[in-house]
């Protein structure tokens, strides 16, 4: 109850809307310094992985660095209680850029991009920011108490990401879709719904698991009746219940058994064979900045190796010992994010801190995961590090929250 009438006065109190206008009061150096650190790797790196390729990505990445660096100073000098107020609109505002999305260009069997003419924007990763605000501004206002006095706050969550969620997976777009239920969790978890739901929720992914696994190996038993070379699109997915595409099913069965669904490793583990050379053959060291072979002769492929596999080009270049910093910057991202979070004086504003690092760490270990095969590949960037305006946007954005609620949370009244 003193948290609802608290944060009802963040929302009526009028010196919150003047808060931005004030000088700079504090600020966290951590994450900034972190991100200016992947930044520049993601640069150089990206330069190296176009090499073969003669590509010019790096100077758009320095752009996109460039308004990132904005819209994260604009985010992070506005009180983030103001979101509060506004939570619903922001969620709608993405709710209807994902709907025009299937109004928009196909590229390679799938409607992800608004099309602006000399650019392009992803109306995904809006969705997303504004699943975590409003999200976290529903758990902040609601009840958390039994599972019974949480259902209604529990149901309203779960409406709000199962729309973006149920969107993106039409486009398609099944690793963006992925993302969104550790950030629910962590966030019903730091509202303190009771362990009872969680025990729930497990059970009920098991038996998603369960139905997934049986409808891919349904996939497999057909493909094994047609002959391992056969691969008509769309022969299997239209007499199957579960609403994936067959290259989906495929890529999944590419992970759990890769023998089977590419036995000579030509086709659809091809990126994932070359990024486990890459990576294996980096060593401590690496071979030396711009030596790497597998990006450099282009056996790691010129439309991957500068976004979903860069991870792989730093492993092979600059070896483990590059890797390895490159992963300490992101748990330094994510250690600050939640040291902020827990630093927080209300519910809200811990809800964004941790809402922001979940997001970011899943897309870390997605695609670092799948980058040296332990995680099926999913085409998920790498935060600050992939090529890609509308993500690297996003991820600043999301940078200037935790950095709002650092500079607002001793505001609060």
């Amino acid at each position: 109850m003193d948290q609802q009438v608290e944060i009802s006065e963040a929302i009526n109190d009028p010196r919150a809307q003047t808060k931005p206008l004030q000088a700079v009061p504090r600020l966290d150096w951590i994450n900034p310094l972190a991100m200016l650190c992947l930044g520049v790797i993601s640069t150089i790196f990206i330069y190296s992985a176009q090499a073969y390729s003669q590509g010019t990505h790096w100077k758009m990445q320095i752009v996109w660095f460039c308004l990132g660096f904005v819209a994260y100073l604009v985010v992070s000098l506005t009180d983030y209680r103001f979101l509060l107020r506004y939570a619903h609109y922001l969620y709608g505002a993405g709710i209807i850029m994902l709907l025009l999305v299937f109004f928009g260009p196909e590229v390679y069997g799938s409607k992800r991009w608004i099309d602006f003419g000399k650019f392009k924007i992803q109306p995904t990763e809006a969705a997303k920011i504004g699943a975590l605000v409003l999200s976290a501004s529903i758990l902040a206002r609601s009840e958390i108490g039994s599972v019974r006095e949480s259902l209604k706050g529990i149901a309203k969550v779960t409406g709000c990401f199962l729309l973006p969620m149920f969107l993106i997976f039409l486009q398609p777009d099944l690793g963006s879709a992925l993302v969104f239920p550790p950030m629910v969790f962590s966030l019903l978890y730091v509202a303190k719904v009771p362990v009872r739901f969680f025990v729930g929720a497990l059970v009920a992914l098991l038996a998603f698991v369960a139905v997934i696994g049986s409808d891919v190996y349904g996939y497999y038993q057909y493909r094994k009746e047609k002959g391992a070379s056969s691969d008509d699109q769309g022969s299997y997915e239209d007499r199957s219940l579960i609403p994936l595409k067959d290259y989906q099913r495929k890529r999944i069965l590419s992970f759990i058994a890769p023998e089977v669904a590419d036995p000579r490793g030509v086709g659809s583990n091809w990126n994932r064979n070359q990024a486990l050379i890459a990576v294996g053959s980096g060593g401590l060291s690496g071979k030396g900045y711009g030596k790497g072979l597998q990006a450099g002769l282009g056996y790691l492929p010129p439309a991957v190796a500068h976004n979903d596999f860069l991870f792989a080009v730093i492993a092979e270049e600059s070896g483990f010992v590059g890797g390895a910093f490159a992963l300490i910057l992101y748990g330094v991202i994510l250690w600050n994010s939640l040291r902020i979070a827990s630093m927080a004086q209300d519910r809200f504003g811990a809800l964004l801190a941790v809402g922001v690092a979940v997001l970011l760490m899943v897309h870390v270990f997605i695609n670092v995961g799948m980058t040296i095969g332990v995680t099926p590949i999913t085409g998920l960037p790498l935060p600050f590090l992939s090529y890609g305006g509308s993500f690297l946007l996003s991820c600043c954005i999301l940078m200037g929250l935790v950095q709002s609620v650092y500079r607002f949370r001793k505001d609060f009244r």
